[in-house]
């Protein structure tokens, strides 16, 4: 590495004139290459051992900053090598000295790795190396581990399409689906799961990681004995969501027990958490929210090949959005603003520092890793789930996990990779776009309220802007939202992908259909008839519950079941998900579901996404389950996976069988029954949130 670093040097002398080797006077040949080596060898040794420090200096510094610093320091460091340089007068303007540091960084890791690659003993070694310098110290077991990455929005069909395209080599072959099946017998099974209504990652994987998610009703809802507008992705939402989990289901979460969470919004209970939502919030000098950036960042290497990646990144979405934008491609968002920069942190920051971090806990040998790679699901809202821009983003996951697999036969332990996603997409024009008004514009027509002759959009609540607020130490929610509405007397409306909730916050209580009907005659008709529009739910004073649409359908929830019933165009399961929505205390006055083309599974998101999901409707509700064969299946044969309680039973239930062995293919009951459906008779308050038990150490330190 000394000697290919040298010969950089040399080569980039030759070609930039800002970069000089030799003093003004002319030097031989040999004092030339001895200046080169000793410069090369000064360079190494200071981001060998001063840029850890220089990382650890700045902790307090953003983790964005941090990264936009990469290249200062890096450039900092070779300034200070050539000045100590003994021979030779080498001398270099601060620019060039940037560009000479970022290549010779970029050129040592690939010699290093492969180098390190030809021998699985070198290889070995230089992993434990990384763990050691992470801190993280190693255990050896013959119980197999188990390591489950989330691959955020990622659909059943859509993971099934792109391995029979050749997108994902790695999971093809995991399923024996290669070039030659009978070659490579499949180690791993497919199974499509459903989610709940709220098909949404706070919903999914607050029950996948916690056990339950029950009252939560859509990613942003509004609670009237608080109050608030609950986010998913805000850190104090999801504390409290957390919060009111382990009270629900008495046990801290799927990773307390030697676990690990990577770049989740909650901790799932584990001991190590790093890039989480929850632990975010906390402040003070305990905090590790942006722990795994600074170790990643660490290495001057990783930084580098990161902050490049970034930077074309970002230049290829600004391309890829001036070419929609001359073919007039349709649908179409907004895609300006900070979203390159959005959009090149999700695909490029994030999944470089969870991977690394994964690889960290797989060497450590911890008995369970979640994490969460939300690439797919960023670029899916902005280019579509099936566009080409997503696609390239589906085959550079599948090369983190075949790294991570890669890994995983050099860990101290046997490990299972379980794959996951937490919902799908559904794809579709926005309904602003294709009507021109947004659905509180619609609400406040049909309560008789002045409509703004513009309309104001409705802004995305993707998952990456959470990371990125958080790394950015600005966790709020963005500011078109109203975190305290009031008790004013017009209507929160608050938009879930193609999901919308209504609510009136003067009046204390959920309304019925009767006393909507009796403030607002126009309403809900107004609503329910759109064509934009799927379905209503109401609570009813007469039927508990009733569905409302066009042409003055109007269903009880207790004849939802009925062939045809009014929801099977959603799919199966949507009358039960219904149901049980309308069983939850901060359930909306009114629940909106867009209307949905069966033909070609289009929805109609009230947020500004041609990608969407939070509601029901086509793929958004089918994600997937990739699993090892050497556990349990899932479910009984000829038996479907329903919610995301029931996926986080099976996590479970593999966990145990890491110890005790193979159990049947049996799915646990939730750890709490979900209380029936109310009907009542008169208005009642919505009932508060459950009683809090003592929360989780982490929690008691947020």
């Amino acid at each position: 590495m000394w000697a290919v670093s040298t010969v950089t040097m040399l080569v980039l002398a030759g070609i930039l004139p800002d970069f000089q080797l030799q003093s003004p006077d002319g030097d031989s040949a040999t004092t030339i290459a001895v200046t080169a080596a000793l410069g090369a060898g000064a360079f190494g040794v200071l981001s060998a051992v001063v840029w850890p420090l220089l990382v650890r200096l700045l902790l307090l510094v953003p983790a964005l900053v941090l990264g936009l610093l990469v290249f200062f320091l890096n450039g900092s460091l070779l300034l200070l090598a050539l000045r100590v340089n003994p021979s030779g007068r080498p001398e270099a303007a601060p620019e060039t000295a940037v560009i000479v540091a970022a290549v010779m960084s970029a050129v040592a890791s690939a010699t290093g790795a492969a180098l390190a690659v030809r021998d699985d003993d070198a290889y070995r070694s230089r992993l434990h190396r990384l763990a050691l310098r992470r801190g993280l110290p190693t255990a050896c077991s013959t119980t197999p581990g188990t390591a489950v990455i989330q691959l955020d929005g990622v659909g059943h069909d859509v993971l099934r399409d792109a391995v029979d395209q050749g997108l994902m080599p790695t999971v093809a072959r995991w399923l024996g689906a290669g070039p030659d099946p009978a070659a490579v017998p499949p180690t791993h099974r497919l199974d499509p799961w459903r989610t709940d209504w709220s098909s949404q990652t706070g919903a999914s994987q607050l029950a996948i990681l916690h056990g339950t998610n029950h009252d939560v009703p859509a990613f942003r809802w509004y609670e009237k004995d608080t109050g608030e507008v609950m986010v998913c992705n805000r850190p104090s939402s999801a504390v409290e969501l957390q919060r009111r989990a382990v009270a629900r289901t008495g046990h801290a979460g799927l990773l307390a027990d030697d676990g690990a969470s990577r770049g989740n919004l909650f901790s799932g209970g584990a001991g190590e958490s790093a890039l989480v939502l929850t632990v975010s919030a906390r402040r003070g000098p305990g905090t590790r929210s942006r722990a795994g950036y600074f170790a990643y960042f660490c290495d001057p290497a990783n930084a580098v090949r990161t902050a490049l990646s970034f930077v074309a990144e970002a230049g290829r979405e600004i391309g890829q959005s001036v070419r929609a934008r001359l073919r007039k491609q349709r649908p179409r968002v907004s895609r300006g603003g900070l979203y390159p920069l959005i959009r090149a942190f999700a695909t490029v920051v994030e999944r470089d520092v969870v991977v690394a971090a994964v690889m960290g806990d797989l060497l450590a040998g911890r008995s369970a890793v979640y994490a969460d790679l939300v690439a797919y699901d960023e670029v899916a809202h902005h280019s579509g789930p099936r566009s080409r821009d997503a696609a390239k983003v589906l085959r550079r996951l599948d090369r983190s996990l075949a790294l991570i697999e890669n890994v995983a036969e050099h860990a101290p332990r046997p490990y299972r990779i379980v794959v996951l996603s937490d919902h799908g997409q559904s794809p579709g024009e926005t309904f602003h776009a294709r009507y021109g008004l947004t659905l509180g514009d619609l609400v406040r027509a049909g309560c008789g309220l002045p409509v703004p002759r513009r309309a104001e959009r409705t802004r995305s609540g993707a998952e990456a802007r959470a990371a990125v607020r958080a790394a950015l130490r600005r966790p709020v929610e963005e500011g078109g939202e109203h975190h305290r509405p009031g008790r004013r007397p017009e209507p929160v409306v608050l938009a879930s992908g193609n999901l919308g909730l209504v609510s009136f916050p003067d009046v204390p209580h959920r309304m019925s259909e009767e006393e909507i009907a009796a403030r607002h005659p126009a309403l809900l008709s107004t609503l329910a008839n759109h064509p934009g529009v799927g379905f209503l739910l109401v609570r009813s004073e007469e039927h508990g519950g009733v569905v409302l649409g066009a042409r003055g359908a109007r269903v009880p929830l207790a004849d939802l079941d009925a062939d045809p019933g009014p929801l099977a165009v959603f799919g199966p399961g949507a009358a039960d998900a219904v149901r049980r929505t309308h069983s939850f205390p901060h359930t909306a006055d009114i629940m909106v579901n867009s209307s949905h083309d069966p033909a070609d599974g289009e929805v109609l998101a009230f947020e500004e996404q041609i990608g969407s999901h939070g509601g029901l409707g086509g793929a958004q509700s089918r994600p997937f389950l990739l699993s090892p064969l050497r556990c349990s299946p899932p479910v009984p044969e000829d038996t479907e996976l329903v919610g995301a309680e029931e996926v986080h039973g099976v996590l479970r239930r593999w966990l145990t069988e890491a110890t005790t062995g193979p159990a049947g293919p049996r799915v646990p009951a939730p750890a709490a029954p979900e209380p029936s459906v109310p009907q009542p008779s008169a208005p009642e308050p919505a009932a508060p949130a459950p009683a809090a038990a003592e929360p989780a150490t982490e929690e008691r330190a947020a």
